[in-house]
């Protein structure tokens, strides 16, 4: 990492005063961490967001059954299959089409994992169901995935994700893939501000700077910004320390962050 940019760090920590936020030379001082502080963001903190935050979801319609073309991750591939279809609505005036593998065998068990998650997704700021068109659900443990205008969901792996409360965290992280990397990803303003910032939030991030950086980020930034009431004060030092010029990044962008309060 490059740690001799002055100049873009004094215009990104401008950019942080100037939106309210918190350039690590106010308060205490911040130490400077050399590594990643984390393995991986989505497990930094449960409560970031959790079941019981609002929803902007507000109602599933079942559309038929219907050919569709979905990536599954059991078999590391395309599948084209006879699909349940729902039409997912939320209070912002976004819509998604839930795709339910036919695996599940009736339209009542798909509606019933479809309406699950779509009140997930609902949590999510409209920010990140910005560019959210579809999103595929099969059965399986295999990781989550963003892009593609879509989420991917296996619910086996999501069944992982509640047990260990982190359900939500990882949607966060899958939702910045599908609506912020293609905009923001290979920008010259964030590119400056990972430069600046003296590592990178976790090994994962560092090790896939281009494809993982945002979405790896985000999680932390979320904490800080609208749950740091619910984080230790250690967590939010060692962040603020670790990325305050991707912080000023995605100040600047003034995101819609409905429903979040």
């Amino acid at each position: 990492m490059n740690r001799t940019v002055p100049c873009a760090l004094a215009l990104m920590l401008l950019v942080l005063e100037c939106c309210g936020g918190e350039p690590p030379g106010s308060g205490p001082l911040l130490p400077t961490p050399i590594d990643p502080p984390f393995g991986g963001t989505i497990f930094i903190d449960p409560d970031i967001v959790t079941a019981a935050d609002p929803t902007t979801f507000t109602g599933l319609t079942y559309a038929g059954q219907g050919m569709r073309t979905m990536f599954d991750r059991r078999v590391n591939g395309w599948i084209s299959v006879d699909a349940y279809l729902f039409d997912a609505t939320f209070d912002d005036g976004r819509t998604a089409e839930v795709q339910v593998n036919p695996e599940f065998s009736t339209i009542a068990a798909s509606q019933l994992v479809a309406e699950e998650y779509a009140e997930e997704i609902g949590r999510l700021p409209t920010a990140l169901r910005e560019s959210l068109e579809t999103v595929w659900i099969h059965r399986g443990i295999q990781p989550f995935g963003g892009g593609n205008n879509n989420l991917l969901i296996h619910v086996g792996q999501g069944e992982q994700y509640i047990a260990d409360g982190i359900l939500e965290e990882t949607l966060i992280h899958e939702a910045a893939h599908t609506s912020l990397d293609a905009l923001h990803g290979a920008s010259a303003g964030w590119l400056a501000a990972q430069g600046a910032d003296p590592t990178f939030i976790s090994t994962y991030a560092r090790d896939f700077p281009f494809r993982e950086d945002i979405a790896e980020s985000f999680v932390p930034y979320f904490a800080i910004r609208y749950r740091a009431d619910r984080i230790p004060e250690s967590l939010r030092v060692t962040i603020l320390a670790t990325m305050p010029n991707r912080i000023a990044y995605f100040d600047a962008l003034s995101l819609d962050m409905h429903p979040i309060n």
